[in-house]
């Protein structure tokens, strides 16, 4: 399967009518490590939710460009949707999605790149 099928414009989005309950998850997604798709898959889980929409907003210290970004969450297998949200505005979300939830990984995303970096300076410094 071609994963990269996974990301919707806008237009796909505002038309598109998902298996309920849905979870929706917003990330940088600039780094995906396993601990990333864990945290979707228990989210997912826990809510019991029958598909999950990742939502990839624009970063100002982004390591990788929106595209990019959204196919890395398109690969992920608990990912059933991809959608780019340029303007970085979740108010552009049509109403209609009416998600059981919304999961902010934003914080998380950037506490593991910082960890990685961290990683990468200890390793040669040493």
């Amino acid at each position: 399967m071609d994963t990269r099928a996974k990301i919707l414009n806008a237009s796909a989005l505002a038309s598109l009518d998902p298996p309920r309950p849905l979870l929706i998850a917003v990330g940088r997604f600039d780094l995906l490590r396993a601990e990333t798709a864990r945290e979707l898959a228990s989210a997912r889980n826990r809510i019991g939710a029958a598909s999950l929409l990742a939502v990839v907003r624009p970063l100002a210290d982004e390591l990788a460009p929106l595209g990019a970004r959204a196919e890395m969450a398109a690969a992920l297998r608990v990912v059933d949707f991809v959608f780019i949200a340029e303007t970085g505005d979740l108010a552009s979300l049509p109403a209609g999605l009416e998600p059981v939830g919304i999961l902010n990984l934003e914080e998380a995303d950037a506490r593991r790149i910082r960890q990685l970096i961290e990683h990468v300076h200890s390793r040669q410094s040493a």
